[in-house]
């Protein structure tokens, strides 16, 4: 329960750091339906598994080094930026709302993919998860895989749930959103995407090593 606990309240405060992943989840509940907004929320949990296993298995420092590192941090800030210029400039073409509507349900794996990439883009995700597992290791003595596996399990499955929950709000604005909302949400999007971007260009060269 010890473990348990503990993974609870670092899945809480993951969860709740805002930025890129958060305004995804909202915008894309909004526009696209509760159902999309859980997709995104489990690209995401994909992409943070995938980061603990490299992590834990010890492969994060040879992904991790000091010139890869600032070439990842270059890739997903002109990443971010891309997707910046698209929310703000283009996702607005000719786009009408209809909250009443029910969602296409096309193209499902396209929102997964899209947690994923998000998720993933930043090094400081990596960098963040390769600190949770030297805590866990060092300062909690988790050495077991059954005890890592409970603890980042938990971790995983608290962020994902709170995503859901962001996800459900989000969807339950819909029949009070405009055509007009949708469009301010999308540049504000836009906006949160160039802002991290730009700061993972300017500070890419700055990003902690192990």
């Amino acid at each position: 329960m010890d473990i348990i606990a503990k993974g609870v309240v670092s899945g809480i405060v993951l969860a709740f750091l805002i930025g890129p992943v958060f305004f995804t989840i909202i915008q894309t509940s909004i526009e696209r339906g509760f159902s999309k907004g859980v997709l995104v929320a489990v690209g995401v949990s994909v992409s943070d598994t995938v980061y603990i296993v490299l992590s834990y298995l010890g492969l994060s420092q040879l992904i991790v080094n000091e010139s890869l590192r600032i070439y990842l941090g270059y890739t997903g800030g002109i990443v971010l930026l891309s997707f910046g210029i698209y929310y703000m400039f283009f996702k607005n073409r000719k786009m009408i709302f209809h909250p009443t509507e029910p969602p296409k349900q096309n193209g499902l794996f396209r929102y997964i993919a899209k947690g994923f990439v998000i998720n993933g883009i930043s090094p400081m995700v990596l960098v963040f998860w390769i600190g949770t597992v030297g805590l866990a290791t060092s300062e909690f003595g988790y050495t077991t895989t059954m005890q890592a596996s409970i603890y980042f399990s938990t971790i995983v499955a608290t962020v994902f749930v709170t995503d859901v929950l962001k996800a459900k709000l989000a969807d339950k604005l819909r029949a009070l959103i405009t055509t007009r909302f949708i469009q301010i949400l999308n540049v504000t999007l836009g906006i949160v995407f160039i802002i991290f971007g730009g700061r993972l260009l300017l500070y890419a060269d700055r990003i902690p090593g192990l």
